[in-house]
């Protein structure tokens, strides 16, 4: 009988950024996501919330010796609404969800003894995506550095920057990332290199869900 780690564990993500930064967070905590055997966990994207259907979620629990799937999604302006539309996608193949997300996240375990869990980016709770849930990875002594960041695209958009006001997590990061060692890293490698500190105590009640889910 093989190692227990390597049934089949999937993932469904929104985009290719949530793709590439999970598993160097998860692997800075202790978790591996490859192998010489393979893969651990099969992480997919789906192209975006709306993307994410009744039918997409009732086949991937009907795979054949499934032992988890997560979904984590963007809460963008609302995570209870979020979680409501994620509710009712899941309805009818999961019928007993809780009517309010718990604050951990859930993790769920289905009539055909399937762990099912949802994360919402950032918290469970407030507003945002997944560059929200990495401004908590900012380092502590970077502190200073991050207000001013914050300060430098607030001004930049009352001078006529025109991203969107819903993106403001996203010029943030990018604008303390421009000014590290080196310059401007995309998001994972910030993470991989610990330029953002994957294992600050505000990351932890994500890395205890998905280990919970996972079963680590």
């Amino acid at each position: 009988m093989g190692d227990p780690r390597y049934k089949p564990r999937k993932l469904i993500v929104e985009g290719d950024q949530d793709k590439r930064v999970i598993p160097w967070l998860m692997a800075a905590n202790g978790i591996t996501w490859k192998t010489e055997d393979g893969v651990v966990f099969d992480i997919t994207t789906s192209g975006g919330v709306d993307n994410i259907t009744a039918r997409k979620i009732k086949l991937q629990l009907q795979e054949s010796a499934l032992v988890s799937l997560g979904l984590i999604v963007d809460a963008d302006d609302d995570a209870d609404n979020r979680w409501t539309q994620i509710r009712g996608i899941c309805s009818n193949s999961i019928s007993d969800l809780p009517e309010k997300l718990p604050a951990k996240g859930l993790v769920h375990l289905t009539a055909e003894e399937i762990k099912f869990g949802v994360w919402i980016m950032p918290d469970n709770s407030n507003r945002g995506m997944l560059e929200t849930f990495l401004n908590y990875l900012i380092p502590d002594n970077s502190e200073s550095l991050w207000q001013y960041a914050q300060e430098v695209t607030q001004s930049a958009k009352q001078k006529g920057a025109n991203f969107k006001k819903t993106h403001i997590d996203k010029a943030n990061i990018y604008s303390w990332l421009a000014w590290q060692d080196p310059p401007g890293q995309q998001l994972h490698d910030a993470v991989k290199q610990q330029i953002l500190n994957p294992n600050h105590p505000r990351a932890h009640a994500f890395v205890t869900w998905f280990k919970e889910l996972y079963d680590l």
